[in-house]
């Protein structure tokens, strides 16, 4: 698998898709489908278990790699260590991988091109391509429930622009991720055609759930300490409902792509690495002005 299988210049990119999951039943069929559309079905999708007890990873149509528990090394640096060798590996065989977690979903500008594929293939010399993330956003009050059958984007309307998250998703060289996928070791730029759409926001009762889990497992474990990891479910329901309750919507403008502001957002930081710089994520979604998503992304993910 991992011999030397690159493709000559005028065949289409081939594309691997990486994610570490724990004990994500909901969000993962999501990313299964949205990245198996994306790379060309679910042969190039590559999902690390890191200990999942809810039975999600049990019999996927793709490649599952389970690791067994590592212990009171840093959670951060070793997942990071661990993700960028098996994507330096892969890179043996695919001319790109992107890594994004299972509420993370990267999409090319559809005006603009025909998937993130394609978007590679006119980005050729890139060795890195960073996304705008867009934090997606449940206001309970006037929208329900998700439907599990459908899109989130169109059932979900309204994001936050978030630059500390916009991170190097998708890459062709082998230098590894850092900073919790949100760095590279090599400079990188904010492509302004790729969007990272986040849905940790985008149902107020996972959100309440998938809370109060992950801070357990912090707790118990020692595991994501500086993260949002650390808050419980009630904390961020609590910043989704502050976020949400004054907006008029109709004062809420489509987001749009700002070129200036992206070619400010990466710097070099300590230890020669580079990586988006912003508001730590509680404070950019209080920051940070509500935006509507689009209408060309409805349906997108």
């Amino acid at each position: 698998m991992f011999g030397s299988t690159r493709r000559s210049s005028h065949q289409e990119p081939r594309l691997a898709a990486v994610t570490m999951v724990r004990d994500e039943r909901v969000m993962l069929p999501r990313w299964l489908a949205h990245y198996g559309g994306e790379c060309g079905g679910a042969d190039h999708l590559y999902v690390i278990d890191d200990n999942t007890s809810d039975g999600s990873t049990d019999d996927l149509p793709c490649s599952v790699i389970r690791i067994p528990s590592w212990g009171d090394k840093h959670f951060e640096q070793t997942r990071m260590r661990m993700v960028s060798r098996i994507a330096a590996g892969l890179l043996e065989a695919y001319d790109a991988v992107l890594f994004a977690d299972a509420d993370e979903f990267l999409v090319a500008d559809p005006e603009r091109h025909d998937g993130l594929v394609d978007l590679l293939r006119k980005r050729e010399q890139a060795p890195a391509l960073g996304a705008q993330a867009l934090n997606v956003v449940h206001d309970a009050r006037r929208e329900p429930q998700l439907d599990p059958d459908q899109q989130v984007l169109g059932q979900r309307r309204w994001a936050k622009f978030i630059p500390l998250m916009c991170k190097p998703s998708l890459k062709r060289t082998t230098e590894p991720w850092v900073a919790g996928s949100h760095g590279l070791t090599i400079p990188f730029g904010i492509d302004p055609d790729l969007y990272l759409f986040h849905l940790k926001f985008a149902e107020r009762d996972h959100l309440r759930t998938t809370g109060d889990h992950r801070k357990a497992l912090a707790d118990a474990e020692g595991r994501a300490a500086a993260t949002t990891w650390q808050f419980a479910g009630d904390d961020l329901v609590a910043l989704l409902d502050e976020i949400t309750r004054y907006v008029d919507p109709d004062e809420v403008a489509p987001y749009r792509t700002r070129p200036r502001v992206l070619a400010d957002i990466v710097r070099e930081g300590e230890g020669g690495h580079f990586r988006a710089h912003g508001r730590r994520q509680f404070h950019a979604m209080r920051s940070q002005p509500m935006v509507s998503v689009p209408e060309r992304f409805w349906g997108r993910v």
